[in-house]
């Protein structure tokens, strides 16, 4: 069975814990070595808050290529910076090569 993980602050992601999915407090510095070092125990899936993601930017760059695993950014308990949506954003433009999703905004 594939693993699944979820970095942030405490506050954010313990909840993840009573679902059963491996919980690794991180923020800062420390989100960057925490996303390789799950990356290299064979995680599947890794969810990260949004604040926590705007700090390993490049960490989550180099990952977008590959399979797996997939970084998926989550709102955090401050709610949401829009980093999420923005990925989809730029995903779906570039699969179509329009923007169908916010073509009024």
């Amino acid at each position: 069975m594939n693993k699944i993980g979820v970095v942030g602050d405490i506050d954010s992601i313990i909840g993840f814990k009573t679902l059963g999915i491996d919980v690794y407090p991180a923020t800062g510095g420390e989100v960057a070595g925490t996303l390789n070092r799950l990356a290299a125990n064979g995680y599947a899936i890794i969810f990260v808050t949004e604040q926590a993601a705007e700090s390993a930017g490049e960490t989550i760059d180099r990952y977008k290529t590959s399979p797996f695993p997939a970084i998926i950014p989550i709102p955090g308990n401050r709610g949401a910076t829009g980093l999420g949506m923005r990925g989809i954003h730029a995903n779906v433009e570039k699969a179509i090569g329009a923007d169908i999703l916010f073509k009024d905004k």
